[in-house]
């Protein structure tokens, strides 16, 4: 990849907007490209966010040459095969958690880069978080002790809406 990276979204939700406004605090990428399985949506979006190359199909935008990266944001059951699709176009991936729906899936991905020998992330952002390199480093210096248990939660509320991802099993 050169000095900049550019960068295309597949999948136009609400997590693909999020990254949309992110993406423009960073000084060395630029959103170039997005994909939605519309032109309609992808024109929304384009219009949106000043993407000047809008593809109506997920292939068309992991084939694109001018996208270096392809950040995921469809929901968690497509996480396998548009990370399979894009790792094979030779594009680089951060995906969206959960990286897929279990550990056989991940594998799956995970070899598909191995062998196309391209970079492959799921985007957890919390590792990124300044405090947890200090963590990280408490840990191994020993200072908090042993760990001998975590716990963690996470949550958010929200209506029920049997159309939404969120209630519907099948979409993980």
């Amino acid at each position: 990849m050169a000095d900049r990276t550019r960068w295309g979204i597949l999948g136009l939700g609400n997590i693909a907007k999020q990254f949309a406004r992110g993406l423009t605090a960073v000084s060395d990428g630029d959103l170039v490209a997005c994909g939605s399985r519309t032109q309609e949506n992808a024109d929304s979006f384009g219009d949106e966010f000043e993407v000047p190359t809008r593809h109506s199909s997920y292939e068309a935008l992991a084939n694109d040459d001018e996208v270096d990266a392809i950040y995921i944001a469809t929901p968690h059951s497509l996480h396998k095969e548009n990370c399979i699709l894009c790792l094979e176009a030779g594009k680089a991936v951060l995906c969206e958690k959960p990286f897929t729906i279990n550990r056989d899936e991940a594998d799956e991905v995970v070899s598909v880069a191995r062998r196309e020998k391209v970079f492959l992330m799921e985007a957890m952002w919390t590792r990124f978080v300044p405090i947890m390199h200090r963590v990280r480093s408490w840990l191994s210096d020993g200072a908090i002790g042993d760990i001998n248990m975590v716990t963690a939660d996470f949550g958010f509320g929200g209506k029920p809406n049997p159309d939404s991802r969120l209630w519907k099993p099948v979409l993980g």
